[in-house]
Order: structure tokens, then C-alpha cells, then sequence
């Protein structure tokens, strides 16, 4: 079953896949982007982790080098569940954060150096704790993929809209120009589906984890806020990742419809707030800011309770 969803999604874009390369190149293209799919179904189930966090310049830090952050990780993890995580830091202002891997045994989380400016210490446990139930969840195997793929098939209709075929065999030029846009909305449609829920659930899950909603909906409403007014041009690169992160990078207007690849950031704390009702939980009280290491350089500040 933790691999049901994942098996269902790859068939549909290799599906998608085949027919953007049929509709660009007719049966030889069609067989030519179906073989490729197979190819990058097994290649990115490997190394889609590894392209996202590259793709960011993600930095693995440890406990000597950011303790505070890493032991938030590790009692987070312990809370979970979950087999401890390769821990990055990305050096970008914008508050973010995301998780990704296979499987809870090869997972990774990463956070912007900006997250950490921007939040206090119970804010961002919330967030990691967030990403920690996305990996519990095996959502960050679908997310990745699907991220990757994406990208593929956007890729990919891109190269048929500057390459098309030759000779009689060459596509209708509106065929083409068609597929270039459409394929690529299709492909983020199928995020779009896959990501929308497992945000609520990993938010509900996040906040059990961390024992704070209230913090974990503090921490999104700020989040949205530095969305808003930061940019992130990794993201704005790489536009098939934004599903991965815990609030769209690419836009702070979370609206809630078919074309947002996250729930409405407002919903979100609404839900975060009433499970915070239901635990007994009043107030907003959290510790002081988190403030990161210069690169580099080792962490001195006084670790929290989490570690």
C-alpha cells in the first residue's frame, strides 16, 4: 500500500509522457518517449533526491556544525518514529523548508537559512516536524517523483515545440504548440492533486509530532508572509519542485483551487487551530528566534529542550 499511489502515478506520466511524444512525433515518437519514460521512472526513483537538493545547493550540515538545529531534527524524529534524516541547510533568505527521499531510511529535510532567521525555535520544530510526517507518510517518494517527472515532460514538450519533426512526418504546428503548453499543465495538475491533501494531513500529523499546532500555524502564516515578498530564484528555475516545499515558493497567494499546488494557507491554520482546540491548547507562547551558524562555523548557543 505505501507504494500503490507512487506505482499509480508513474503509470499515469508515463502515460502523459507517450502521448506528448505522439502528439509531437506520431508512433515513432510515441515509442521513443515511452522507452525514455521507463528509463527516467527507474533513474529518478534513485536520484530524484539528490537532483532536488542539488538543484538548491543544498548543504548536508551535522550536530557539530549546526547542533541546535540538528538534535530539533533528531528528538523530532525520535517523537516520529523515524530513523534519524540527512539534515541541509540551503543559503536562501526565503523562508522554506521541504523533505525528500525514497523511503524514511534514505530521507532527507532541508530549511533556508531564511526559515531560521524568520522563525522562532517552536515555529520551525513545527515545520520540521511537518516534513518528518511527509516522510513518514512516503509522500516525499510520490512528491519527488512527481517533481521530477514534471519537469521532464515540460522539458520535453519544450524540445517539440523548437524540434518538431521534419519532412511529411512533422507535427501540426498547433498540435505542437498545444502540447507545449498543455503537457507541462498536466503534469503539474497531477501534483497539484497529490499535494493538496497531504498538506493538511502533514500538518494535522506535524502538529501531533511537535506537540503545537499553534506554533506550526505560526509558523505557516509567516512563512506565507515571506513568500510574498522574497524571491526564490532556485525555485522560480526549477518550477516543478514547489509542491516539495511546506508553502509554494514560486507565489505567497495560496488560493485554494484546482491550479494551487497547496491548500490556502488561512485553511491550513484554521484546521491547525482547531486541533489545537481539541488537544486543549491556548496562546501562541514560543521560545525566542533560531538564529543559524555564519557558514561554517559551529553553533554556541544554548540548545533548547529538544536536545
Amino acid at each position: 500500500m505505501k507504494y500503490t499511489k507512487t506505482a499509480i502515478l508513474l503509470a499515469g506520466m508515463t502515460a502523459l509522457f507517450g502521448a506528448a511524444g505522439f502528439l509531437l512525433g506520431g508512433k515513432g515518437g510515441m515509442i521513443i518517449a515511452l522507452g525514455l519514460a521507463v528509463i527516467m521512472n527507474l533513474f529518478t526513483y534513485w536520484n530524484a533526491d539528490k537532483m532536488v537538493l542539488r538543484a538548491y545547493s543544498a548543504r548536508e550540515v551535522n550536530e557539530h556544525e549546526a547542533p541546535e538545529f540538528y538534535n530539533m531534527v533528531k528528538q523530532l524524529a525520535m517523537r516520529a518514529g523515524l530513523p534519524m534524516p540527512k539534515v541541509y541547510i540551503i543559503d536562501n533568505p526565503q523562508p522554506n523548508a521541504f523533505a525528500t527521499g525514497r523511503n524514511p531510511e534514505n530521507a532527507a529535510v532541508a530549511a533556508t537559512t531564511g526559515i531560521m532567521q524568520q522563525l522562532t525555535y517552536d515555529e520551525l520544530a513545527g515545520v520540521m516536524a511537518h516534513e518528518l510526517a511527509h516522510v513518514k507518510h512516503y509522500d516525499t517518494l510520490t512528491m519527488t517523483i512527481s517533481a521530477a517527472l514534471a519537469g521532464a515532460i515540460s522539458s520535453l514538450a519544450q524540445f517539440g515545440f523548437f524540434f518538431g519533426g521534419r519532412g511529411d512526418d512533422r507535427p501540426n504546428p498547433i498540435v505542437v504548440i498545444a502540447t507545449a503548453i498543455l503537457a507541462p499543465l498536466a503534469a503539474m495538475v497531477i501534483q497539484m492533486a497529490i499535494s493538496r491533501s497531504r498538506e493538511y494531513e502533514a500538518d494535522r500529523e506535524g502538529g501531533e509530532i511537535s506537540g503545537n499546532p499553534l506554533a506550526l500555524a505560526s509558523a505557516l502564516q509567516k512563512i506565507a508572509s515571506g513568500v510574498q515578498h522574497i524571491p526564490n530564484p532556485e525555485a522560480e528555475n526549477h518550477p516543478a519542485t514547489a509542491s516539495l516545499f511546506i508553502i509554494n515558493p514560486l507565489s505567497g497567494h495560496g488560493v485554494d483551487n484546482l491550479f494551487s499546488t497547496h491548500p490556502a494557507t488561512e485553511n491550513r491554520i484554521a484546521a491547525l487551530t482547531e486541533q489545537a482546540r481539541q488537544m486543549g491548547l491556548s496562546g501562541t507562547a514560543t521560545r525566542s528566534n533560531y538564529t543559524p551558524p555564519p557558514s561554517g562555523q559551529p553553533n554556541t548557543r544554548r540548545r533548547g529542550p529538544w536536545g
